[in-house]
């Protein structure tokens, strides 16, 4: 992949909302309260977003009724995924790549608004001409 990271601009300005939202709550709140903060913070900063969208599931090309729910999908590539727990688990990471998997979207940011003493994000990329997803940290 290079050097070049992948929407760089837009994944700044998501990051950067999302510290926004950090330094003005803290950490201790439930994911409910971030999720309404960010989305309160992206309209600030005029980043186009899309909240809890809810696309559908395919099984072997059979539209299954059962659908998923990303927090936010921004500049109509981006997936962020937030949450509010002491530190990000495996199977959160799980949960990103699923997003990506499913969408076939190339970033996901995931995000942790209750780690101390800092904010906790992490960066996964969809790189299907390599048949694969990669953890930026």
């Amino acid at each position: 992949m290079g050097t070049e990271i992948l929407f760089r601009k837009e994944s700044y300005q998501i990051v950067g909302a999302c510290f926004e939202v950090y330094k003005e709550k803290g950490n201790g709140f439930l994911e409910a309260v971030y999720q309404e903060c960010l989305a309160i913070e992206f309209t600030e900063q005029g980043i186009p977003f899309v909240e809890k969208p809810r696309p559908g599931l395919r099984y072997k090309g059979r539209q299954l009724e059962q659908t998923y729910e990303p927090d936010f999908i921004c500049f109509d590539n981006i997936i962020v995924e937030i949450k509010a727990v002491k530190q990000l688990t495996d199977e959160h990471r799980a949960q990103a790549i699923n997003y990506l998997k499913a969408t076939g979207k190339q970033l996901v940011l995931l995000v942790n608004f209750c780690h101390h003493p800092k904010l906790e994000h992490e960066r996964f990329v969809n790189q299907p001409h390599l048949s694969r997803i990669s953890r930026i940290s």
